[in-house]
């Protein structure tokens, strides 16, 4: 199906690995000219590359930029003053004890997750409603509806990008320009696998069944029983991103595998 995106520019944050990946080359096969982020410059040009590779009818960029640091940002906006797509993907996590989170991290998980994204799309914003066509999409979490306590810190910061996107889409009304937030459920990346493979790395259980062990003893609720694949998650990043996805603004968008029980 063409989603209409053809020749638009979509930057994506920690697109070199993961979801953010993912998302890119959907979006690149597109037809979408992707700005692929990460802090090391080897890995956004490797990634670039594969995708102009694949795509070579698109004109895919780097933009090796540690987005959580200001002077960063500065940079990043001068070499791309405008985008017609801005996916907030990046974000850190880890399983942490609550009585182990020093301020310190809570911290540092703030910035990160919620005050880069918040950054970018400040920036990028005003630009979109000037143009009448815009789409910021925030990559949050199924914690940030249901928090599994596992690691307060995250979800902490994921409920504030559902809040966050909200508050923005209110910024756009009568317009073209929509802000949603995408909550995925747990997802085969490779963060995934390598807290995955701690769990699970010192049991006798082959490791082709450490993922599905993981879901049916960590997240039992989910329909699907299974780790999603991070293309599924950049298919569906893609239509929210395209036209045809007019009717969506300020929602917090499921994907999570029917994880969350409740109907709203």
């Amino acid at each position: 199906m063409d989603m209409g995106l053809q020749n638009k520019t979509a930057l994506i944050t920690g697109s070199t690995k993961g979801i953010g990946k993912a998302i890119a080359r959907v979006m690149a096969g597109e037809g979408v000219n992707v700005i692929i982020n990460g802090r090391k410059a080897a890995d956004v040009d490797a990634i670039a590359a594969e995708i102009k590779a694949d795509y070579p009818n698109t004109n895919p960029q780097g933009a090796p930029f540690d987005i959580a640091d200001p002077e960063q940002q500065a940079a990043m906006f001068k070499a791309f003053p405008s985008v017609d797509i801005l996916v907030n993907n990046m974000g850190i996590f880890q399983p942490m004890d609550y009585q182990d989170i020093t301020d310190d991290v809570w911290e540092r998980f703030f910035r990160v997750n919620v005050l880069s994204g918040n950054a970018l799309a400040k920036f990028y914003l005003p630009k979109m409603l000037d143009q009448d066509f815009g789409r910021i999409i925030f990559i949050a979490s199924e914690e940030a509806v249901m928090p599994s306590g596992e690691m307060p810190q995250y979800s902490m910061t994921k409920t504030m990008n559902l809040s966050l996107a909200k508050s923005l889409s209110k910024l756009t009304k009568g317009t073209h320009v929509t802000v949603n937030t995408v909550m995925p459920g747990p997802t085969k990346t490779e963060g995934v696998a390598k807290m995955i493979e701690e769990m699970y790395g010192q049991s006798d259980l082959p490791k082709e069944e450490w993922g599905t062990a993981f879901v049916k003893e960590h997240r039992p609720l989910s329909m699907i029983q299974r780790l999603i694949d991070p293309e599924e998650i950049g298919r569906f990043v893609t239509f929210v991103a395209s036209p045809y996805s007019n009717g969506f603004s300020g929602e917090a968008l499921r994907m999570e595998g029917g994880l969350v029980p409740t109907l709203y």
